[in-house]
C-alpha cells in the first residue's frame, strides 16, 4: 500500500495534512496518535468510507481512490476491516456471524468449505467452543477475538485493525496482541494497527508511524522512534503513555 499527499479536512478541522506512508508485504505497522489526530479518518479513507480532499492511495499497484464501484468492492475483499466495537449481529450466532461474509461474497461455495472456515478461524482465535453462543454471552475480549475471526474468514491480504485493544483489561489487551502477530504470521498478512495503546504498538508493530497534527512525524522500529525521541510531541505521547 502506498499512501501519498493525503489531505481531508471537515470544514475548518484540517485532520490531514499531507500524508505519506508506505504498508509493506508482510509486515504490521502500527499508526499511533492521541484521540482526535486524525487516525479513524485515514482507515475509513483506506477502505473507501471517506473520500480524501487531495492525494492517492495505491493498494495492489490501483489507485484505490479513483476505481469504479465493482473493482472497489472486489479490491475490498482483500483487504479486512476489524472494527474498534467488533459490529457482530446482535441477532446471529457466532457461526451465522463468520458465515455471513462468505455466503454474501463467495459464490457456490459448498456447506462444507463454509464448515471448514468456520472452524478453521475459530479454532485460530482459541474460541471453538462459541460457535452457538450469542454475542450478548461473550466478554468484550472474546467479542474482539471472534470480529477478527470473522474479518479473516476471506482470507485478506490486509488486515486493518481499528483500536483492537480498547476498552479491555490489560490481560486481554495482552492476548488480542498475541493474537493480531499471530494472524501475521499464520495468515501471511500485511496489516496496519490503529492505536493509541503503546504497550500494543510495542509488542505488534515492526514499524511505528506517529500521527501528530495531521502528520506523521515519526516512523521507525518502536527503538527508532521512541528511545530518545527529540520531537517534544513525540516525547510527550511516550510519557503519556506511562511506557518504560
Amino acid at each position: 500500500m502506498e499512501i501519498r499527499g493525503l489531505y481531508k479536512s471537515f470544514d475548518d478541522n484540517h485532520v490531514l495534512r499531507g500524508v505519506d506512508l508506505d504498508l509493506y508485504k508482510g509486515e504490521n505497522l502500527v499508526v499511533l496518535g492521541k484521540s482526535g489526530t486524525g487516525k479513524s479518518v485515514l482507515i475509513k479513507i483506506l477502505v473507501g468510507l471517506l473520500t480524501p480532499d487531495k492525494g492517492e492511495v495505491k493498494i495492489f499497484g490501483k489507485n484505490a481512490l479513483g476505481l469504479p464501484i465493482k473493482e472497489l468492492n472486489q479490491l475490498r475483499l482483500r483487504i479486512g476491516f476489524s472494527f474498534q466495537a467488533s459490529a457482530l449481529y446482535d441477532s446471529m450466532t457466532v457461526r451465522e456471524n463468520l458465515e455471513f461474509p462468505l455466503v454474501r461474497n463467495v459464490k457456490n461455495i459448498s456447506r462444507k468449505e463454509v464448515d471448514r472456515r468456520v472452524e478453521e478461524l475459530l479454532e485460530a482465535v482459541a474460541l471453538p467452543k462459541t460457535v452457538n453462543q450469542m454475542p450478548s454471552e461473550l466478554s468484550g475480549g472474546q467479542k474482539k477475538r471472534i470480529g477478527i475471526a470473522r474479518t479473516l474468514i476471506l482470507y485478506p491480504e490486509i488486515m486493518l485493525y481499528d483500536e483492537p485493544t480498547a476498552g479491555l483489561d490489560p490481560v486481554t489487551c495482552i492476548e488480542i496482541n498475541n493474537l493480531i502477530n499471530q494472524v501475521q504470521e499464520q495468515f501471511n498478512t500485511s496489516s496496519i494497527v490503529i492505536t493509541h495503546d503503546l504497550a500494543c504498538a510495542k509488542q505488534t508493530g515492526d514499524r511505528m508511524a506517529v500521527l501528530i497534527n495531521g502528520q506523521f512525524t515519526a516512523v521507525g522500529s518502536f527503538t527508532d522512534v521512541f528511545e530518545g525521541a527529540e520531537d517534544p510531541q513525540v516525547k510527550a505521547f511516550y510519557d503519556y503513555n506511562f511506557i518504560k
